[in-house]
């Protein structure tokens, strides 16, 4: 009999052994459990270890308290001068109570897409296509600023919603495509024109150095030649000089002296000079050389 009890207790701790177990719940970091008592909100277990009673608490969902990013499929909508564009959002939203979120909304994620996608409509329907194609940030602001206050009851935070891409209908797509083309010509012909004048520019600069080059060159050289005539001329004077002084050292005589101004007077008379003023001292001299010639002739 003994044998039998000890089975049977041994089976009975087994069972309760694998019962514990199945009631033991960790709760992972970024996680709370929504958890019922007989199918009622009982409470929320936070990250760690938890136990729960068999056959009478269950866990009722397992909520994520991350940021999650959710991007919505493109929604058509209708700008005040009645274009139609397709226009998708991304949300980034978090839950911040879970028991809100269990029990607040059948679908969250389908309510807030459907939400978006009339706030999308309510507010775009109040601006016109250019308005739209250069508001984005406003349009972000709008949206996240209503969404945010909507969810607020279902447990939601929404952080930021984004406009991911607004595809305006074929025919406006051609004109601005043929409108960015155009611009993109146009710019491409300044800076075209801008490196034309730039080049004009450094032409103009280049002749101008050069030409400025080219002066420089010739009033150097004329300097120089100014500077070799007149070193020449004192050259030549100082030469003159020393002969006058060479002369003045040997005391020449009446002779010599008249032979020197022969020939000074042959030099002058070498001139082109229609007028001579001769010195009295060589009119005898000159007077001589008259009668001379008389007499040959």
């Amino acid at each position: 009999m003994l044998i039998p009890i000890l089975v049977i207790l041994g089976v009975v701790i087994v069972i309760a052994a694998i019962i514990a177990a199945a009631n033991i719940a960790i709760v992972p970091q970024a996680y709370s459990y929504v958890v019922e008592r007989f199918g009622v909100f009982d409470t929320i277990w936070d990250a760690g270890v938890h136990f729960k009673m068999p056959f009478v608490t269950r866990i009722a969902k397992k909520v994520s308290l991350k940021e999650q990013v959710v991007d919505f499929k493109p929604q058509p909508v209708i700008t005040r001068d009645n274009v139609t564009m397709q226009i998708d959002t991304v949300v980034f939203f978090q839950i911040t109570d879970a028991k809100l979120f269990t029990y607040g909304v059948e679908r969250p994620l389908s309510a807030i897409e459907n939400l978006c996608a009339t706030t999308l409509r309510n507010i775009i329907g109040d601006m016109e296509l250019d308005h739209t194609l250069t508001s984005r940030d406003t349009i972000n602001t709008k949206i996240t600023a209503i969404l945010d206050e909507a969810t607020d009851k279902w447990g939601i935070k929404v952080n930021r919603v984004e406009v991911k891409n607004i595809i305006p209908p074929a025919e406006i797509q051609d004109a601005m495509e043929k409108q960015m083309k155009a611009e993109r010509q146009r710019r491409e012909s300044i800076l075209r024109a801008e490196g034309e004048k730039r080049s004009a520019i450094l032409v103009a600069e280049g002749e101008k150095e050069s030409a400025i080059l080219r002066a420089d060159a010739v009033r150097e050289q004329r300097i120089r030649e100014a500077q070799g005539e007149a070193q020449a001329i004192l050259e030549v004077q100082k030469a003159l000089a020393d002969s006058i002084r060479l002369l003045n050292e040997a005391s020449p005589n009446d002779k010599v002296l008249a032979l020197k101004g022969l020939e000074a007077l042959q030099k002058v008379a070498d001139g082109k000079a229609t007028k001579l003023i001769i010195p009295s001292e060589i009119q005898n001299i000159t007077g001589l050389l008259a009668a001379a010639k008389e007499t040959l002739n």
